[in-house]
């Protein structure tokens, strides 16, 4: 059975989280945990979050066994950007991209 927890609009770009989130896949949920909690990268804060959402919604909503628990995949992907800009000299404007991103996360017990 699977699990799915989402995170929309998280500010920060989707290229910080990813690395993190190819690491977690296929993990168990525990040392996934650690992955996110031992990092002090931003993307590793919004990764946690959403893993605990996860792993709260497999044990209340499916009634699933935390222990068993394994990382199936976790997605990081691009949201909108807010664009803004930076005043030039001579009248000009440089761009400024805020970027956001959506995290997914899907948990699995391996049962089918």
């Amino acid at each position: 059975m699977d699990v799915i927890a989402k995170a929309s609009f998280v500010k920060m770009p989707a290229s910080k989280a990813r690395d993190l989130a190819r690491r977690m896949r296929g993990l168990p949920v525990s040392e996934a945990l650690k992955v996110t909690d031992f990092s002090e990268r931003k993307g590793a804060f919004h990764l946690g979050k959403a893993l605990k959402s996860a792993i709260a919604n497999a044990e209340k909503n499916a009634k699933l066994v935390v222990g068993d628990l394994k990382v199936k995949d976790a997605i990081v992907d691009e949201g909108p950007m807010m664009k803004r800009y930076w005043p030039r000299p001579r009248g000009t404007v440089s761009p400024i991209l805020r970027r956001t991103c959506h995290i997914k996360i899907i948990l699995t017990d391996g049962k089918e």
